[in-house]
């Protein structure tokens, strides 16, 4: 995965499925966990982010969620329960024997770090990036536009969001049947649990990002929340330089 020389190692995550986590880095050690759709490659390694970090005096911890990227991709729908992302990630946490530890996520990986807080993890900061409050308390609401997109792949007319979705897809080399499964796995927060975090934590959210609700709203909630606004939407604001260094910024302040 790139110059950073990744080691690779698998966790045992819920069920047995296998989780692969990159590693690279001396120093605090900072696990991120990436989108739906994407691996942790692309999420945080392809456009600099982790070389920035890695530079700043961090130990990166970047897992692979089940049905991406090179963990496992089971095609039975009883390997995603609800909260089965929550329950791999915290394995990886326990197999790794972390405890002074920072944590974040991007969209999805954002929502699975909220339920890792609400399942008990306890890192020092958080960050939840791509994320507003809408898209923790009603985790659905974009689900049915992900099911349409899976269940007619090659239909979608160029340019169109859903054509652009499918692409995506196909750049990380998803698995639309793991996919869907993973819609499964989606469990609300409610807004009252959100609100009892109070871990200081940063939510960087592009300008033109509310794919999932607003950001701002979610900073708002937090007791020690603060929001950094970044150039572009939710699908290429993960591309901006400016995220990776608003996430050096916040850890090392």
């Amino acid at each position: 995965m790139t110059d950073l020389n990744f080691e690779k190692r698998e966790i045992e995550g819920l069920g047995g499925v296998p989780i692969a986590v990159h590693i690279a880095g001396e120093g605090r050690d900072l696990v991120l966990i990436h989108g739906y759709f994407s691996n942790a490659y692309t999420n945080w390694v392809r456009y600099g982010h982790a070389a920035k970090l890695v530079e700043a005096g961090f130990r990166l911890i970047l897992p692979d969620l089940r049905g991406h990227g090179e963990s496992g991709k089971p095609h039975d729908a009883a390997a995603y329960p609800p909260d089965a992302l929550t329950e791999d990630n915290l394995a990886v946490v326990a197999q790794l024997g972390l405890t002074d530890y920072d944590l974040g996520g991007y969209s999805l990986g954002a929502r699975t770090t909220v339920r890792m807080l609400a399942h008990g993890a306890t890192p020092r900061r958080v960050i939840l990036a791509g994320m507003g409050l809408r898209g923790l308390v009603n985790t659905l609401d974009k689900g049915g536009y992900y099911r349409n997109v899976l269940t007619n792949l090659g239909s979608f007319e160029r340019g169109t969001s859903e054509w652009m979705t499918e692409a995506f897809l196909k750049t990380t080399k998803g698995d639309p049947v793991a996919m869907l499964h993973i819609l499964d796995t989606f469990v609300d927060t409610p807004a009252e649990t959100i609100s009892s975090f109070t871990q200081l934590t940063e939510v960087i959210c592009g300008a033109d990002d509310q794919d999932n609700g607003v950001a701002q709203e979610l900073a708002d909630i937090l007791p020690n929340g603060r929001y950094v606004e970044v150039p572009g939407n939710h699908m290429n604001a993960v591309t901006r330089k400016e995220l990776g260094q608003a996430m050096v910024d916040f850890l090392t302040a």
